[in-house]
């Protein structure tokens, strides 16, 4: 299963709660306490995301993190690139040289295929996007019984 470390998916919290109200600054602790996370961890995602150009970060009293550009100039895989580094399902999708077996390998074209679609998916899902009620919630039960069906069965 493919999988976003934890501070990612708080940093897609973290950014889509900014994009409702992009014009206004943000304080680490402000935003801590609207996403229930703990403020050293709000700080230590809001500057991660500032490093790599996200947001922009104010000093001063009034200070705090504003949106380096439009909600929907931001995609969510710019936001996984800046909390992650470069993406890929496996090793040698994301770089060369990173797998002793890259030079025999049969699959790696394909599974940079796959990668790239992932990337391409995720790149189509902006902020903008992110602030949007969804018109169909997804039933986490569904995709339980679907894996645990051996993915067919639970759709018969």
């Amino acid at each position: 299963m493919l999988r976003l470390s934890k501070l990612t998916d708080y940093g897609t919290v973290i950014m889509t709660h900014m994009a409702r109200d992009p014009g206004r600054i943000h304080s680490a602790a402000e935003i801590a306490a609207e996403i229930g996370v703990a403020v050293p961890t709000a700080s230590k995602i809001l500057k991660m995301l500032a490093r790599q150009d996200l947001l922009h970060s104010l000093r001063g009293a009034k200070g705090g993190y504003l949106l380096a550009r439009a909600p929907r100039d931001i995609s969510i895989a710019q936001v996984i690139d800046a909390m992650e580094g470069p993406a890929g399902l496996t090793e040698c999708s994301i770089a060369a040289g990173l797998c002793a077996q890259e030079d025999s390998c049969a699959i790696r074209a394909n599974w940079q295929r796959i990668s790239l679609a992932i990337f391409h998916a995720l790149d189509g899902v902006t902020l903008a996007d992110m602030t949007q009620p969804t018109c169909h919630p997804v039933d986490i039960g569904m995709l339980h019984a679907w894996k645990a069906a051996g993915r067919k069965q639970a759709f018969e």
